[in-house]
């Protein structure tokens, strides 16, 4: 039987894959691909058409414990490499034993708004900072699930890249 990925263990945050950069909840973006309604002759009323590889915006927001330096490092105007690491757990149920397998997920990050939060005597200040995505990286258990490149033309969703033959076309 196959291990059933059951949840995530922990994870850390860093930027340009070294630097740690504190405690903090991340909220992962959304891939909603760009569409277009296409009716007229020959069909039987309107389809929301996907554009093969091309994905609308893509958010990703650190929620923090507290005001930090590096919550306002990250809101310097440039483009930001941070790397998420984690570890899942999964279960065996074959063996009756739990195992993890690594999790890591890779972004290009352009700062959009730095929320400060709100001071409050013995809680946590609701710090963060919300970014825009132009690159995604995506690996569970060392196989690259996801990366999608949008200045590099690659859209790759579980072992097929979506945008390889336009490149192609494009003479990329």
């Amino acid at each position: 039987m196959d291990p059933v990925p059951e949840k995530l263990i922990n994870f850390r945050v860093y930027l340009d894959g070294t630097d740690l950069l504190g405690i903090a909840d991340v909220q992962l973006p959304d891939l909603e691909p760009m569409t277009e309604t296409i009716k007229g002759a020959g069909i039987a009323g309107e389809v929301e058409s996907p554009v093969l590889g091309h994905f609308g915006k893509m958010g990703l927001t650190l929620n923090w414990r507290t005001i930090e330096k590096s919550t306002l490092v990250l809101s310097q105007p440039k483009v930001h490499a941070l790397d998420i690491r984690g570890s899942q757990q999964v279960y065996n149920s074959a063996d009756g034993q739990y195992a993890t397998v690594p999790v890591k997920v890779v972004v290009r990050a352009m700062p959009k708004k730095t929320g400060m939060g709100k001071l409050q005597v013995g809680a946590a200040t609701d710090t963060s900072s919300e970014f825009e995505l132009t690159y995604l990286l995506i690996y569970v258990n060392n196989e690259k699930l996801v990366e999608i490149d949008k200045y590099n033309y690659i859209a790759f969703i579980a072992g097929t890249d979506f945008l390889e033959g336009v490149r192609a076309d494009l003479g990329l």
